[in-house]
Formats: structure tokens, sequence, C-alpha cells
């Protein structure tokens, strides 16, 4: 006999310990409590008790503000940290895999500003990105996404099943299908479900070529109708793809020596991280693909096509997910951040005449 169990929406809260609060905001408070009332052991001989009372209540009232108010499912007081951490952080960020040089002296005395009259050099920091590379896997054309200490993470693009045109047998295959790969799971996935701008020029153009070749009139005239149609679309809608995303993400085994949660900052953490070697990234690299083809084999009877992304389409997933109000979509020809962009020089239309002589016009 199957019974209905009720799953709260936010599965990662915290568990309520005492009165309905967690064990984090149990701490503060007795922090608080404590603080205060040594505060009032410390100066009961010298401040009246109304007083006291008077100046506690409204450090009282701002720590309880923090701890029990709330902003889209965080706390004040994790909120109050982060913003705390964001202006201790510099205020601009350079691409600086190295690390941010000083710039010379004979540019900063240059640069002018209304509010700043020189470059502080102290106010820039290196971006900090959680993705620091893309490569092709070394066992599969997998693109992997180095995490750096993190790990490292393969995605792949699922298709989608029309439920709701199943009869219940179907659908009841369809979940127990399903069930069978959750079940089968031996590490954490993410399954993104994002949308992005359709851009149906190539299809349109494609239609008004092909529409020519047709063998009927009439079939012609539906064609370039279409078209046009597409066109009204495209000009007058904001026309949105949905695609289904399955992440993997796998970690580097390797010790730290210091534990990630006693570090505030992230590049503290990275920092204090012992690189992993070759044979680690191997190793993490085969157990993606493992897991991939693991997932491609159990979605299979449920009528899901699990297909993994190139390095080049990983790459514009992430440009996409960064930017997705772009006007233009990502596509996988875009170089790379550490590319170095050249191009052919072209011919000048005397090379055969002076290909004897130097650049001076002399003999060579």
């Amino acid at each position: 006999m199957t019974e209905p169990i009720r799953i709260p929406s936010d599965v990662d809260r915290e568990d309520r310990i005492l009165a309905n609060l967690t064990a984090r905001q149990l701490a503060i408070l007795a922090v608080t409590g404590a603080a205060l009332y040594l505060g009032w052991l410390a100066t009961r001989t010298v401040v009246p008790l109304p007083v006291f009372v008077v100046l506690a209540l409204p450090i009282a009232a701002l720590v309880v503000a923090l701890v029990l108010g709330q902003r889209d499912g965080v706390s004040l007081d994790r909120l109050a940290v982060a913003a705390l951490r964001q202006r201790m952080t510099p205020a601009r960020r350079v691409t600086a895999p190295d690390g941010v040089q000083p710039a010379p002296d004979w540019l900063t005395a240059r640069a002018h500003h209304a509010s700043r009259p020189k470059l502080d050099a102290s106010r820039l920091g290196a971006v900090e990105l959680p993705a620091t590379g893309v490569r092709c896997a070394s066992a599969a054309e997998a693109g992997v996404v180095d995490l750096g200490w993190d790990g490292l993470a393969v995605v792949a693009v699922a298709s989608t099943v029309n439920f709701a045109l199943r009869t219940p047998a179907e659908q009841a295959g369809l979940v127990a299908g399903f069930g069978r790969y959750l079940h089968s799971l031996t590490a954490p996935i993410q399954v993104l479900i994002r949308a992005e701008r359709l851009d149906l020029t190539t299809q349109i153009a494609e239609l008004r070529d092909r529409a020519g070749g047709l063998p009927h009139p009439a079939l012609e005239a539906a064609a370039v109708e279409h078209a046009g149609y597409l066109s009204y679309l495209a000009g007058h809608t904001d026309l949105l793809r949905r695609q289904v995303l399955l992440v993997l993400r796998e970690p580097l085994e390797h010790a730290t020596t210091k534990p990630p949660f006693l570090t505030w900052r992230r590049h503290e953490r990275t920092a204090r991280s012992v690189p992993a070697g070759d044979a680690a990234r191997r190793a993490a690299e085969a157990r993606l693909v493992r897991r991939l083809d693991e997932a491609t084999d159990l979605l299979a009877p449920a009528g899901i096509v699990v297909t993994a992304l190139d390095a080049g389409q990983t790459t514009g997933v992430l440009a996409a997910a960064c930017n997705p109000d772009r006007v233009l979509p990502a596509f996988t020809g875009v170089a790379g951040a550490e590319d170095i962009i050249t191009t052919q020089p072209e011919a000048s239309p005397h090379t055969h005449d002076i290909a004897g002589e130097d650049e001076w016009g002399r003999a060579a």
C-alpha cells in the first residue's frame, strides 16, 4: 500500500534543533546573550540596570533580526557576511592567471579620473571563476570542465519525452526507468533546464533557398509562406527554446593542508590546496566517462537520449550561462581566453617584383 509523503521544497534546509531554530541560530543567540550578560556583570557597579537595558536592547534586537530574518531563502546574517566579503574584495576584476601586476609608473602618472586621480592597484583583483578551463577527455570526445580544487565536470544534453501523451502503463514504465537510473547513482548529478533565445535565421534562409526546388508550385508557395511566418515570429516575438542538461561532477582525491570550511576566501582555500597530479585527473576523467556511459545506457529504455558535449559546445554553454541576455547565441567557434589569435598575412601584388630585394630596394 502506497502512502504520499510530503517533501519540503527546500531540501537543503537545516535541521531544527530547539524552538524551531537551527544549530547556527541557537549558537549566535547564545553567544550574543552570553556577551551581553558578561557585559552587564562587568559594568553593573557603574551602570544602572535600566541604562544597560536601554543600551543592550538595540543590540539584541539587531542580532535577533539578523538571525531570524530571511530574504530569498537566505538568512540576513549570511547576507551581512556576504556583503562584508564583497566590500573587502577588490572592486575591479581583471583577467590575470598569474596575479595582478602593478601598472607602470608612467601609465599611472598619466591616468586621471574624476573621482580617482590615480589608478589604485590595491583595488584590482584577479577574476576567480569556478571553471579554469575546458578540454577534451583523454578517453572520449566529451568536454571536461576543470573546476580547480573542486574537481572535474562533464556536461551532456538530454532529450525530452512527451509524458502526457503516453498511456498509464507507458508512464509507469518511464518513471520506473528513470527511477532505476536514480537508484544506480553513486555520486550527485545536476539536472539543469534552461531557456535561451532561438535563432531561426539559418532555418529561414535554408527554407527559402530550397523552396524553388520543390516539385509543385503549391509546395513552393507554402514553403515561402511558412518562411515569412517564421520571419514574422522572429521579428515580433521573443522565441525561446528549452534545453535539458545533465551535469556530472567528480572530485579530485587529494588532501589539503587546511580544512576547506576553515578558509574564508576561495582563493585562500585554493592556495592552500595540494595540487592534484595528472594521475588523479586521469582517474577523475575515467570515472566521469564511465558515469556518462552508465547514464546513456540506463536512460535509453526511458526514451531519453543523452549526448555528451565536446569542448567547444561546453564552452558555448558556459558562455551562454554567464551572459544569458546576449543577442547573438554563443557558438563553438569562439576562441578561448588563452588562445592566440593570428591572421594570415596578405601577399602583396608586387611580391614577385621585389623578391630579390631587401626593404631598402637593394639586391639581397
